[in-house]
């Protein structure tokens, strides 16, 4: 397939941390949208579009599907067709720390979970390497030095070529560096929850990023669908936060949160942008993340993220009245 020669130079690139690795502004996540109950076309035509608009990382884990493994496996046909001469253009990043499997060395931050997990993830993707692996979330029953003595060996072994920490809050990713940086294989990059609404990352998290040269790429960044247009008149039938089984869960649209939806959006109709976009170029304004990773349903919804980079500068006065809006959800 052939893809726009000038794509890279419609995209934004920031080296992490102190790497000789720059990502693209935007990274797609195949959480939701690339499992076995989706729409291929749908998901093979978003692909193709991020990779013609400049996006070469694409984010996965060993359980995003449905059903876990899929993603990994959907993702993986299309990597060996439509960009079967480009993968030395990607970075292709995976994860494990979830449960996966039955018994016990199928879940947490275990070596053996760790080593045969992604062992069945490049079988997944039929490739030899990753580019990044992270352990997706602190295990509290196992020693930290166990897991990143796994993610050391995992290197060594040529099975990636740069290991990430997810979830992780400052206190054990500060641990977790100085293990890492001491095995000789440092810390590329962190994976934090973080949005308008989820922001403990600015507590201590950033600053330590930036003084160990570790690249940030925030997930859900629009705080599971409720930072768009969806939710200003409440929550509408078939969105996330009416599904009984949805991660973003019905009460949390309360009637205060739809009022600090509406201002947000009036702000963002200020700048020329939706109340997505703005989410996403909010995150951007700070130089210490290096890429937000976005999911999309839609070739569609991709493009209207990519927008965001049209403008990611904010002034003083934008920025007090976004935080005045958002006072009241951060101190709850």
């Amino acid at each position: 397939m052939k893809f726009s020669p000038q794509r890279y130079a419609q995209m934004q690139y920031r080296r992490c941390g102190k790497s000789g690795i720059q990502l693209p502004a935007i990274s797609l996540g195949l959480w939701h949208n690339f499992g076995n109950v989706d729409d291929e076309k749908v998901y093979r035509k978003t692909l193709q579009t991020a990779f013609d608009n400049g996006i070469t990382h694409f984010d996965l884990a060993n359980n995003y599907g449905p059903p876990p493994g899929a993603a990994e496996t959907n993702f993986g046909k299309f990597l060996h067709t439509d960009f079967k001469n480009h993968r030395d253009e990607l970075i292709i990043s995976t994860k494990a720390g979830y449960t996966m499997w039955d018994g016990p060395y199928g879940d947490w931050g275990s070596k053996k979970y760790l080593v045969s997990s992604l062992d069945q993830s490049l079988k997944r993707i039929k490739l030899d390497y990753v580019d990044i692996f992270y352990h997706h979330r602190p295990d509290p029953e196992t020693p930290l030095e166990e897991t990143m003595t796994a993610l050391d060996q995992i290197v060594r072994q040529g099975k990636a070529l740069y290991v990430g920490i997810s979830n992780y809050k400052k206190k054990e990713a500060a641990k977790a560096f100085k293990m890492l940086r001491k095995l000789g294989t440092p810390c590329l990059i962190h994976q934090p929850k973080y949005s308008m609404y989820e922001r403990w990352v600015e507590d201590g998290l950033l600053d330590l990023l930036e003084k160990e040269g570790v690249g940030c790429i925030p997930f859900s960044p629009l705080a599971q669908g409720l930072l768009t247009n969806k939710y200003l008149k409440g929550i509408p039938r078939n969105s996330r936060a009416a599904k009984k089984h949805g991660f973003l869960k019905r009460e949390a649209v309360t009637p205060q949160v739809v009022e600090q939806l509406k201002l947000l959006n009036e702000v963002a109709a200020e700048r020329g942008q939706s109340l997505a976009q703005m989410a996403l170029a909010w995150l951007l304004k700070d130089k210490r993340v290096t890429s937000v990773l976005v999911g999309a349903s839609s070739e569609a919804q991709l493009l209207d993220s990519l927008q965001c980079l049209n403008n990611i500068e904010f002034g003083e006065v934008e920025l007090e009245t976004i935080d005045k809006i958002l006072k009241n959800q951060i101190e709850e």
